[in-house]
């Protein structure tokens, strides 16, 4: 049974009907430990407040969501999205955030070529990496499910992360997402392959029927993924940070009244995870 003081609330799974403040509060009001806010929000009250507001209330910001985006169609969009990094950086310093997230990025528009946009990547984390470092801010590669390959994430596995990892060095670690990653037979071996360097470990649950590869997760419990399996080959790579919840749901969750949705997150995540 997992202990909800390692319970972090991504602010997507409830935040389409609250603003940062307000998702604060309600974390607050429910004795969740931390919160992984998107940057939209930050920047919806900017990012002075946002650290005041997180600060007073006590909660540890366990990542903030996201940068990455580094493939681009030709080198001034790259550019773009390298000064976007950096002020990501700059805003999860400001936070005091665990980590940075990186959703890498997909096919350059017009392209097919693969290896290219892994090149890009590649390239990408590896100029961001100086920067990063020096706020003292760990980046954390999110393997996306391979669905998301053409325009979220071309880095869909983690094995292809612990490569990256081992390749550009320091600073450098993965976040753990059972939705994007359940499926893969070489799973276990790469988590174990990632101890020392899980910087976030993310929950939810596979739908079946799944009716939209974005929009319709499932809270733990209601679908097919064993949670509690995946969590046990985390903890034994070491991870003993926050386990963050991150529901994506037009149809359900994000219908419902926030309070009512942390209330089963609570219990779902103690039964679960």
């Amino acid at each position: 049974m997992a202990d909800i003081a390692r319970l972090s609330i991504n602010s997507a799974t409830i935040d389409r009907r609250l603003s940062l403040e307000r998702c604060v509060d309600a974390c607050v009001r429910h004795a969740i430990p931390a919160i992984a806010p998107w940057r939209h929000k930050i920047h919806d009250i900017g990012v002075k407040q946002a650290a005041r507001v997180i600060r007073d209330s006590g909660l540890e910001v366990s990542g903030v969501c996201r940068g990455g985006m580094f493939t681009g169609p030709d080198k001034a969009a790259r550019a773009r999205s390298l000064d976007d990094n950096r002020r990501a950086v700059d805003e999860a310093a400001a936070l005091g955030a665990h980590c940075l997230v990186l959703v890498v990025g997909g096919l350059p528009e017009g392209s097919r070529d693969l290896a290219g946009a892994h090149d890009q990547v590649r390239d990408g984390i590896a100029a961001l990496l100086e920067h990063a470092r020096a706020a003292n801010v760990p980046l954390a590669i999110e393997p996306l499910h391979p669905m998301y390959a053409a325009e979220r994430a071309c880095i869909n596995t983690l094995r292809h992360a612990n490569d990256l990892c081992e390749e550009l060095g320091a600073g450098l670690g993965v976040a753990i997402d059972v939705y994007h990653l359940w499926w893969d037979d070489t799973l276990r071996n790469e988590i174990a392959r990632a101890a020392g360097r899980i910087l976030g470990y993310h929950v939810c649950d596979w739908l079946v029927p799944t009716t939209d590869l974005l929009l319709d997760r499932g809270m733990m419990g209601d679908g097919i993924i064993d949670i509690r399996q995946i969590s046990g080959w985390v903890a034994a790579a070491g991870y003993e940070g926050y386990v963050e919840v991150e529901i994506f749901s037009a149809k359900n969750w994000w219908l419902r009244d926030p309070e009512e949705v942390l209330d089963i997150t609570c219990r779902r995540f103690q039964k679960h995870v």
